[in-house]
């Protein structure tokens, strides 16, 4: 079963965590583009899991840490 998450969406990648959690940037058909803690990359939802309450608090403490540092952008 392929679940698909859709932009906004805590994820993790399912197979290695050396991306670190991310947030779901944008949407094309079966890929995703991710703001991972560590890269951006774009990836195929087969290898995305949502990501569990730790790994959110970490991404979400991760961006607003940048908005403060460098603005909105984030």
């Amino acid at each position: 079963m392929v679940v698909l998450h859709g932009k906004g969406a805590y994820v993790a990648h399912a197979e290695t965590d050396v991306y670190g959690p991310g947030k779901v940037l944008g949407v094309d058909g079966e890929l995703r583009r991710v703001r991972f803690v560590y890269f951006v990359a774009t990836v195929g939802v087969g290898v995305l899991r949502p990501a569990d309450a730790s790994e959110e608090a970490w991404v979400r403490a991760w961006i607003a840490e940048r908005r403060q540092r460098y603005g909105d952008g984030w």
